[in-house]
């Protein structure tokens, strides 16, 4: 999944509220982040805010300000892919979610 795709998702569950730059970094931060491989949180920080200010310059984009400083949401009302994105992860929570573990139905041997 590339960094594109994890702010996307990020977005997504943060909802109309939207979420900080810093925030949004902390978690692109994490998720990349392995036992082997620890990615350069500033690099992160930079490449993070640069999408986001590359993709909430027009009414048609994907991304939109909150109007509270450093802080962004996906835009729903002006970008139907924002708004098809947005179900399509609501779909996947929904299925997710009605995965149920199975019962452990094994006989105790020490009863």
């Amino acid at each position: 999944m590339t960094y594109d795709q994890q702010i996307l998702k990020i977005l997504t569950e943060a909802g109309e509220r939207g979420i900080s730059v810093q925030t949004l970094a902390k978690h692109v931060y994490n998720m990349n982040c392995t036992f082997f491989f620890q990615p350069d949180y500033e690099e992160i920080r930079a490449y993070v805010q640069q999408y986001l200010l590359r993709n909430s310059k027009s009414a048609q984009s994907l991304i939109e300000s909150t109007g509270r400083r450093g802080y962004y949401r996906l835009n729903t009302t002006g970008s139907a892919d924002a708004l098809q994105m947005l179900l399509q992860f609501r779909e996947e929570q929904e299925e997710k979610e009605e995965e149920k573990p199975q019962q452990d139905l094994s006989l105790d041997l020490f009863a």
